[in-house]
């Protein structure tokens, strides 16, 4: 059975840091992103990672501040976020892909895990 488990949502206040895990499990991934969605907002691309190399894809909103890796000993994805705003307060989910174009289409993902909800408070 394909999962996704995410994990290390929260709430902060603005300029503090979060860690979020992405764990997935079921098959190989090639390709390993995470979005965003706020409420009344549509699904926003975060950033992408390739599994094999560790190639990395930023949304511009986040460059500089987030940084995506992986640990493939432990089968984990990680998206640090750094000097948090209230603009990055939104459900943050992990999706997955067999392919390894770097994408940052939604539609091009075929597996998602739940989400987990960061607050960024003022």
């Amino acid at each position: 059975q394909v999962q996704l488990v995410e994990s290390g949502g929260g709430l902060v206040q603005t300029g503090g840091s979060l860690r979020l895990s992405c764990v997935p499990s079921g098959r190989a991934f090639s390709t390993v992103a995470w979005f965003r969605q706020a409420p009344g907002d549509d699904r926003e691309f975060v950033a992408a990672i390739t599994w094999s190399g560790g190639s990395t894809y930023y949304a511009d909103s986040v460059k500089g501040r987030f940084t995506i890796s992986r640990d493939t000993a432990k089968s984990v994805v990680h998206l640090q976020m750094n000097s948090l705003k209230t603009e990055d307060t939104a459900v943050y989910s992990c999706a997955a892909k067999l392919g390894l174009f770097l994408t940052p289409k939604s539609a091009d993902y075929n597996y998602w895990g739940q989400g987990t909800q960061v607050t960024v408070s003022s």
